[in-house]
């Protein structure tokens, strides 16, 4: 009954957020991921960082990461993008992008999500998980919605949830760190500490970037 519960009560809070966000204007989106963008670039452990996995955002209702993602790569740092892929364990993989064309020409993915494909120049792209992948510093991750004690609604299908947790077992198993988790949300998408239902699975992040502000329980 409890998981019962806990499902409806993710799907209720969905429908609330989802039904916010498709009334927010396009202007609105922009100007607010312009804002999330400049507190991204500005922070520390971007700067510090050398590999960064970040989501390609869909057309409307989340941070719009395309300032983001042409920074990364502007700035040396190697950029990882995520492959939903319902083959592998987890149903998703991080890949590899080389630079700004090789971004642009990413074919439409899952639900009209720009993804890699497997191969780059007749060669295999790197995964975030290979054997001897570059262990990612900071993953920026999406969210319906997030709350003031860091827990995060994704879209229900548990695909980041499986992979953060599987990588944090990975990265203690290369005696790596563990990537910085770090959520992006507009302020429509950012509720009360304890708002959002959080379950046994579900992985909390280190820290959510708004437009406003940065959340988080420690110093980072």
């Amino acid at each position: 009954m409890a998981t019962a519960s806990l499902t409806s009560k993710k799907r209720a809070l969905r429908r609330s957020i989802s039904s916010i966000l498709h009334a927010l204007s396009q202007d609105e989106t922009r100007i607010q991921s312009h804002a999330i963008t400049g507190r991204v670039l500005s922070a520390p452990w971007f700067s510090q960082a050398t590999t960064i996995s970040c989501y390609l955002s869909m057309p409307t209702g989340e941070v719009d990461t395309s300032a983001v993602t042409e920074a990364i790569l502007a700035s040396g740092k190697n950029l990882f993008v995520p492959k939903v892929d319902i083959t592998l364990p987890g149903g998703m993989d991080f890949l590899r992008v080389h630079n700004e064309e090789d971004l642009r020409s990413l074919p439409d993915g899952v639900w009209g999500i720009k993804e890699p494909q497997y191969q780059y120049r007749d060669a295999p792209r790197m995964k975030a998980t290979d054997e001897d992948g570059a262990p990612l510093d900071v993953i920026l991750i999406p969210g319906v919605a997030f709350d003031r004690s860091l827990a995060r609604l994704g879209h229900g299908k548990g695909y980041y949830d499986r992979f953060l947790t599987s990588y944090t077992s990975l990265a203690s198993a290369r005696r790596t760190t563990k990537p910085l988790f770090v959520g992006l949300a507009l302020r429509e998408q950012v509720l009360a500490a304890g708002e959002v239902p959080f379950g046994t699975n579900d992985v909390q992040v280190d820290m959510v970037v708004t437009p406003d502000e940065i959340i988080t329980l420690h110093h980072v």
